[in-house]
């Protein structure tokens, strides 16, 4: 795919203060079209984009999944479910509830995501057992309306982290783990198989789980990633990991995570190293320059991320910056949640300020963009109950997806559809 000078740049773009709200913007070649799905008195969100590829809508593009609760003002407790529905868009968005979870929280969700192997009626999301707090993922039928397979592995908390793009396999990691380590990432009160053992132990990190056996292995652990980080932060060892955005490429060749430890801490104490590995574990390196946002795989060795204020295209082989997305005016918040389509046509950067996300849509064949008005957070701008951007594509790059607070203050879904301007 090539990039034109139209949207490549390199200066360093200067984000919007949150005092200094941004115009929403209607490109001459297109504009973005919002409506709101769900509406109360209930709650309706669709969670964490962390996957490559998070797409809310079934392969036909008739059926939305999401989740929906009676409250949004506090964390679930331990045994809290939330209900799963089904968005019916082409008979009005009617809603119906076709499971329950009780492994969720309210920036991921329950890392639901549609099965790449069945992808019209099949999709994952995170349980957890009522009586034993371990969390565990399910592989789920609309049709049926049936668990066709739940992943458990007795004593441990290991819940979908992030599936194969082209299916078969999805990666697991202890959900109970993040719960202590970085509550807004975890399922409060699920069970952590190492809250005993401080230091990084070898038998917990990432796993690969097979999607039609169950079999798991441990793709790399805790202490391996100690032993990777200790020559550039020594203070590793005072601190205990977790894991991040656990990210396949877009051909399954390759997986990005990032490991962390005193994340919610400020200053030089905050351990933020990002790594890439094969997907059978080997060539486990930590990356020269750190990719803040939320990267998101370009193609090949490639992720796209944020690096010195700028949009960049990062290839993880040469670790070197081999191209830049939009410009200042465009992308003026690169740290922020993104999104490439399915197609890798469009790219998606949105932020927060002050109480409001803003949505900057761009093409990449041309680099024209468009940013939508602001739509609320109803005051959730930070802490475990926040509402990012988090903005999730339609497969075939002509909607997305995300969250609001409505007037009536509730949570709600709504989608932005891309209109085309006619030509003079």
């Amino acid at each position: 795919m090539l990039f034109s000078a139209a949207h490549i740049s390199a200066a360093d773009p200067v984000a919007p203060s949150d005092e200094n709200v941004p115009t929403p913007i209607a490109d001459s070649a297109f504009t973005t079209t919002v409506r709101q799905v769900t509406v109360g008195p209930k709650h309706h969100f669709f969670g964490y984009f962390g996957h490559v590829q998070t797409i809310p809508w079934n392969q036909s593009g008739r059926f939305l999944i999401a989740l929906r609760t009676d409250f949004q003002d506090r964390m679930p407790r331990p045994g809290e479910a939330a209900e799963i529905v089904q968005i019916d868009t082409r008979k009005n968005d009617a809603t119906r509830t076709v499971d329950v979870t009780r492994g969720w929280n309210f920036q991921q969700g329950a890392m639901l995501y549609w099965n790449p192997e069945a992808a019209e009626t099949q999709f994952f999301f995170n349980d957890r057992d009522p009586e034993t707090q371990e969390v565990f993922c399910v592989l789920f039928d609309v049709t049926t309306l049936t668990r066709i397979r739940e992943y458990r592995v007795p004593g441990m908390s290991i819940g979908n982290g992030g599936v194969a793009q082209n299916g078969g396999a999805f990666l697991g990691i202890n959900y109970g783990r993040m719960a202590r380590l970085r509550p807004v990432t975890g399922y409060p009160g699920a069970h952590d198989q190492t809250a005993d053992r401080p230091g990084h132990p070898d038998d917990d990190g990432i796993f690969r789980i097979d999607a039609k056996t169950g079999e798991k292995r441990l793709l790399v652990s805790y202490r391996q990633m100690a032993d990777a980080i200790r020559p550039l932060r020594p203070d590793v060892d005072e601190k205990e990991l977790f894991i991040n955005h656990t990210l396949w490429s877009r051909d399954d060749s390759r997986i990005y995570f990032f490991a962390r430890g005193d994340f919610d801490v400020d200053g030089k104490k905050r351990l933020d190293i990002p790594f890439t590995m094969n997907a059978d574990g080997t060539n486990l390196k930590p990356l020269a320059r750190h990719i803040g946002g939320h990267p998101e795989w370009f193609s090949g060795d490639v992720l796209i991320g944020h690096v010195d204020g700028r949009q960049v295209l990062f290839d993880v082989e040469t670790q070197a910056v081999v191209g830049m997305i939009g410009t200042p005016e465009s992308i003026p918040s690169p740290g922020g949640d993104i999104a490439l389509s399915a197609d890798r046509k469009w790219f998606l950067n949105a932020y927060g300020r002050k109480d409001q996300n803003f949505y900057n849509v761009v093409r990449l064949a041309d680099g024209a963009w468009t940013r939508t008005a602001g739509f609320s957070r109803g005051g959730y701008t930070s802490g475990v109950l926040r509402i990012d951007p988090s903005p999730n594509w339609n497969r075939d790059a002509t909607q997305f997806l995300f969250v609001a607070v409505d007037d009536a203050g509730t949570r709600q879904i709504h989608v932005a559809t891309i209109e085309k301007r006619p030509t003079k």
